[in-house]
């Protein structure tokens, strides 16, 4: 428990704080790119079951702010655990997989 008792202004801190902020603008990215992809191709365009299913219970809006939500929280507990490795992982492959293919797909389409 002393671990989580440390000041927050120690350099590895510091670190870890620009790699949660990194986190939720990616975050926000995959939202408002989910959002604009399902508003202008459909539903189907969107290949994670689990949004997805979210979407089609609580329409776009509802559906991505709860997931986004859920995953910003995460983020967020991983972050006060000091699980810093993992939160620069989960950025890079949310980069990889959500925000780079959709921008593609922006740039692209007439």
């Amino acid at each position: 428990m002393e671990r989580l008792c440390r000041p927050w202004d120690a350099a590895e801190d510091v670190y870890g704080n620009a790699l949660v902020i990194g986190f939720m603008v990616v975050q926000c990215l995959d939202g408002v790119f989910t959002y604009l992809g399902i508003a202008m191709f459909g539903t189907s365009i969107e290949a994670n079951p689990l949004i997805s299913s979210a979407v089609a219970m609580a329409g776009p809006g509802a559906g991505l702010a709860a997931a986004k939500l859920l995953a910003a929280s995460c983020g967020i507990v991983l972050h006060l655990l000091r699980v810093h490795g993992l939160v620069a992982a989960l950025t890079l492959f949310y980069l990889a997989v959500a925000i780079f293919p959709w921008a593609g797909l922006f740039l692209t389409t007439p």
